[in-house]
């Protein structure tokens, strides 16, 4: 009986994966979101501290990359809708 699962994947493969554009996108996503956060805390944010997000840098940052990734992985973003 002959085994045909290849345990070794052609490197190649690897590297156009790596060099894909469905291998970036989250990661920009999540760039772009984290700095438009952080602008945002910048320039709108909130001095008295109630506000949740925009008083504190950090949670800009990580609201920001969580509404990126958001952003690019909706089935809109990829022409699905």
């Amino acid at each position: 009986m002959e085994n045909n699962c290849n345990l070794n994947p052609d490197p190649e493969i690897k590297k156009k994966f790596f060099r894909s554009w469905s291998f970036w996108r989250p990661f920009l996503g999540v760039i772009f979101g984290g700095l438009a956060g952080y602008l945002y805390y910048h320039f709108v944010g909130c001095n008295s501290g109630s506000c949740a997000i925009t008083s504190n840098p950090y949670n800009s940052i990580i609201a920001g990359g969580i509404f990126g990734i958001l952003m690019v992985n909706s089935p809109c973003s990829t022409g699905r809708c």
